[in-house]
């Protein structure tokens, strides 16, 4: 019994890696984007303020080129996520956002509005969708153009990779975001679509717990767009119900972004929070809340849910329904009817989020990403810093290195280390960030901004963890000096591996300048590397 405990226990943490790596992979990728959201959601605030004061025409130029402000960033979202998300994984970040530009490209865009017939590429069938503002095809593609660039970074002469890698990247992965990956996400919307007009068949009540508890996740991987012309249609008949029922899920967004701005001590997180409450209460744009918030800490996710589920519950059984298409907010209240009901849902929604939030708190032990790691979602400024040095032994410019993402730089500035002693220590008190499973490369953001990357040895990850012992796990909380990974160095060099270890400021754009030291040599503890802001 204790075999069978201990193996479930492995089963479920490694589950829980995968989930983690998953989601730290979707909030680090909106980190970026999270201030300019942000922005673009307060203009689409003042834009629903001036319309509904009756300053300002929805057919005048005023309103236009705002409007145009505010919504860039939520029509080119393919560009932008595929930017940040390639970035994040490591790989080129203008070739992620040139994946998502070819899906708004005019002359894909062209074939769509168009509605034109028997489009094929090669002779294989394209099934033609439009992909302004949606996530889940990015999301796909990029991470296997992700893959691919790290293969393409073996195979390719590394003085034949500035063009040969972008040419292949995009030649692959283009065609099959608009041949498999995107229609992938039409038909899963399509599926949730058909289940949803079920639902709403049988049960309201039951119809807006499933919509209020799962309208953010839809959203979060972007399928709701498959569910908006469900409600479009219903409009057009007089009066929808999806909408109304949903509405509960940005409202319990709108709570919980109020009870962890209560509850938390942290200066940055409250920021976030008070920042993503103000857009989403009155132009119901909340990508703040849930990238900044929603998805770092998995706890909100449940509170969101229950108190979605209980408000789309509420609005689902007593028939409330949106008269016109708007944006859940405090604004666009007016549109749904009976307006009293639909406010004691949303309301309900809102009060119970912010409730639960404030006590039982929004904080889990396997979050994420903790409160620590504030700077990794480029909201906290990074600060003046001196990182120690990980090792002792002598220093070699990273240029020398025979890996092209670290000779070139792709990675980041920094400096390469030739270890006398297998002993990696932290650099900075900080949080792990990341820990590969072979044990050979890890990953630190300090308290002050940098985020660290140190990788020992050149293709140690065939080693495939042999000869390297860990101290520390991904999201452990690290001091100045602490072990953090066991190495032998002879060992690996039998086996035919280069112990050369690299350290770079990932992040290294946020800073004015990353200095490394002049010294030759260098012992644990020393200053490695100089941060200039």
């Amino acid at each position: 019994m204790e075999a069978i405990h201990q193996d479930s226990n492995v089963s479920a943490e490694k589950k829980e890696t995968i989930m983690n790596k998953i989601l730290g992979a979707i909030s680090g990728s909106f980190a970026p984007i999270l201030g300019v959201l942000a922005g673009s959601g307060l203009i689409s605030a003042l834009l629903s303020i001036l319309l509904s004061l009756g300053w300002i025409s929805p057919e005048g130029g005023t309103y236009a080129i705002l409007s145009a402000a505010g919504h860039a960033i939520f029509y080119f979202f393919p560009v932008f996520l595929g930017i940040t998300l390639a970035t994040k994984l490591g790989a080129n970040g203008y070739v992620g956002g040139a994946i998502g530009g070819a899906l708004l490209e005019p002359h894909y865009t062209d074939l769509v509005a168009a509605k034109a017939q028997n489009v094929d590429f090669l002779g294989i069938p394209v099934i033609l969708a439009s992909y302004s503002s949606t996530v889940f095809p990015i999301l796909i593609a990029v991470s296997i153009y992700a893959v691919l660039d790290k293969l393409l970074k073996k195979v390719i002469l590394k003085d034949l990779q500035m063009f040969i890698n972008p040419l292949i990247s995009l030649v692959v992965i283009v065609p099959l975001t608009i041949l498999i990956f995107g229609p992938f996400g039409t038909y899963v919307g399509e599926a949730i679509g058909m289940g949803i007009e079920f639902l709403s068949s049988k049960s309201g009540l039951l119809t807006g717990a499933v919509l209020g508890a799962g309208w953010t996740f839809l959203t979060i991987l972007g399928l709701h767009w498959a569910v908006i012309p469900l409600a479009i249609a219903n409009l057009a008949k007089g009066a929808d119900p999806i909408i109304a029922m949903a509405a509960a899920a940005p409202f319990a967004q709108i709570g919980m972004g109020i009870g962890v701005f209560f509850k938390t001590k942290d200066k940055d997180l409250k920021t976030v929070a008070g920042s993503g409450i103000v857009p989403g209460a009155l132009a119901g744009t909340t990508e703040l809340i849930t990238y900044g918030v929603l998805v770092r800490y998995k706890r909100t996710m449940v509170i969101v849910a229950i108190a979605g589920a209980i408000g789309g519950a509420i609005n689902g059984a007593l028939g409330t329904k949106a008269t016109a298409f708007a944006l859940p907010s405090f604004l666009s209240i007016p549109v749904f009817s009976p307006i009293g009901i639909f406010i004691i849902g949303v309301l309900s929604a809102l009060v119970i989020a912010m409730v639960l939030t404030f006590v039982f708190g929004y904080e889990g032990k396997n979050d994420v990403v903790p409160v620590q790691t504030i700077q990794e979602f480029g909201l906290a400024k990074v600060k003046k810093e001196k990182i120690s040095s990980p090792l002792s032994g002598e220093m070699v410019p990273l240029s020398e290195m025979t890996d092209p993402l670290f000779s070139t730089e792709t990675v980041g500035k920094g400096i390469a280390i030739e270890p006398v002693k297998g002993e990696l220590v932290s650099p900075v008190d900080g949080v792990v960030t990341s820990l590969f499973p072979t044990k050979h490369a890890i990953g630190i953001a300090s308290e002050n901004g940098a985020e660290i990357l140190m990788y020992i040895g050149v293709d140690t990850i065939h080693l495939e963890g042999q000869y390297f012992t860990s101290y520390v796990n991904q999201w452990d909380t690290v001091k100045k000096g602490d072990l953090l990974i066991q190495f032998d160095i002879e060992n690996i060099k039998d086996a035919g591996y280069d112990v050369l270890t690299a350290v770079v400021i990932t992040n290294t754009n946020q800073y004015l300048d990353v200095v490394p030291t002049k010294d030759s040599k260098i012992q644990t503890k020393d200053t490695l590397i100089s941060l200039i802001v």
